[in-house]
């Protein structure tokens, strides 16, 4: 049986390598690739997933959004975040979208310490990456969430989806624009702040040149490795972490979806560091 990871690009990927330690772990005749799937392929590719070979997949940039159509049905917190990384196949066959990245945040941020309540966080971004940790966030206790995004229109509907859908604890939003000259006052503010930004990858790239962080501030970044965003923070002396917690968080529970096992979390862990 066969699960696949469709995004562009996805070479980079230490899902395969983590998925499949996972799988030989457990007994599990599965096998898990990267296979890279431009706009213009996805609908085939989802359709392909329909196959009895198929187990499911997961779903990354730039795809979390666009693959909604393309489904069966929702998870209902996949339907309230809009975006879906993680595709099972229900008892009836049915292709079913489940967004996984959202637990997956708040469980590395309580791995790190990190308390949501009462603080403020800001939020670069307004992907799908970006709306599974903004409704994470929101329900996680925050005082005051800001979304600060290249394209206001964008950070303004997110912002927008976060108040239709409110938590029992839900902070006060703020979207702006990344070149918005309140921007550095917000930084220093902020408890929290996270890049669900893909710039990063590359080690020159940075959404947030030398951001004015406060020293008590975390700053996370959703590319799991080491970014000039978390050097440069750290050089101001705040905390930082990057996603690789997040990854695996997410993985774990997407495992448990197409398989109905748990998770053998240390396992992932090791395979993940074994490709640094």
């Amino acid at each position: 049986m066969n699960i696949i990871l469709i995004g562009d690009p996805v070479a980079h990927s230490r899902s395969p390598a983590m998925q499949n330690a996972a799988f030989a772990h457990l007994g599990l005749d599965l096998r898990y690739a990267a296979v890279h799937t431009p706009l213009a392929d996805l609908s085939a590719r989802v359709a392909a997933l329909r196959a009895p070979d198929y187990l499911g997949a997961n779903v990354t940039l730039p795809h979390k959004q666009a693959v909604i159509p393309l489904l069966d049905a929702l998870e209902p917190e996949a339907a309230r975040i809009g975006a879906v990384n993680t595709i099972y196949k229900d008892a009836r066959g049915a292709l079913v979208g489940a967004n996984t990245d959202a637990p997956g945040l708040i469980a590395d941020l309580r791995d790190g310490g990190i308390d949501l309540a009462g603080r403020s966080a800001l939020l670069l971004g307004a992907s799908g990456a970006a709306r599974a940790a903004a409704f994470a966030l929101a329900g996680g206790g925050l005082a005051r969430l800001t979304i600060a995004n290249r394209s206001l229109a964008r950070a303004v509907d997110l912002a927008a989806d976060l108040r239709t859908h409110p938590t029992t604890s839900q902070p006060t939003i703020q979207a702006i624009a990344l070149d918005d000259p309140d921007l550095p006052a917000i930084i220093a503010a902020a408890d929290l702040l996270i890049n669900a930004t893909s710039l990063g990858w590359q080690a020159d790239e940075t959404p947030l040149p030398n951001p004015p962080v406060a020293p008590h501030a975390l700053v996370y970044d959703m590319v799991y490795r080491e970014t000039r965003l978390l050097r440069e923070a750290a050089a101001r002396g705040a905390r930082t972490r990057n996603g690789a917690g997040m990854l695996v968080r997410q993985g774990a529970l997407a495992l448990t979806r197409w398989t109905g096992h748990a998770a053998p979390i240390e396992i992932m862990w090791a395979a993940f560091r074994a490709e640094e």
